[in-house]
């Protein structure tokens, strides 16, 4: 996956602001939601991603939710939620989850802004590409679990299996 593209001012006080910049500068399809939510999607290897970027301004707290488009049918959620606890054991940023109502597996990550302080545009930029990162690097165990019947354990190590040198 390259690196987002942006030559921007990172001087926003609301970070949504900024994030805003970043989907124009990336051409995503975005919209936004008011002062305090902006959502957009972008393509990547495996699926479309809908990312969610809500500001919560009293607590200081830029919410962050990227989710997969894989629905996960009522009768396997059980069996997924061993993959999320253990795939959530192998991230050093963020978790993730299932969204009960949309029956989506989506990786979340909240950061913490300090006394009104701004998020700069590089951090931003970084928690962006992790999100997608992540969800990129574990996709494939969503689906052999899901679709392939593979066991939890199993579909993981399948999906985080690294090749080395060359045929």
């Amino acid at each position: 996956m390259s690196s987002l593209r942006t030559e921007i001012s990172d001087s926003a006080v609301n970070p949504l602001d900024v994030v805003e910049q970043i989907a124009i500068a990336n051409d995503w399809a975005y919209e936004r939601h008011g002062e305090d939510e902006l959502a957009a999607e972008l393509g990547a290897q495996w699926c479309n991603y809908r990312l969610w970027f809500t500001w919560h301004a009293e607590m200081g707290v830029l919410h962050l939710a990227c989710a997969l488009d894989i629905k996960v049918p009522a009768k396997k959620r059980s069996g997924l939620y061993q993959l999320l606890a253990l795939a959530n054991e192998k991230l050093w940023l963020g978790h993730f989850d299932l969204w009960s109502e949309e029956g989506v597996p989506v990786f979340r990550h909240a950061t913490l802004v300090r006394d009104g302080g701004a998020l700069g545009l590089e951090l931003l930029e970084d928690l962006t590409e992790i999100a997608l990162g992540e969800c990129e690097r574990f996709y494939p165990a969503f689906q052999f679990h899901l679709w392939g019947g593979k066991p939890a354990p199993e579909a993981l190590t399948a999906a985080l299996l690294e090749t080395e040198g060359e045929a």
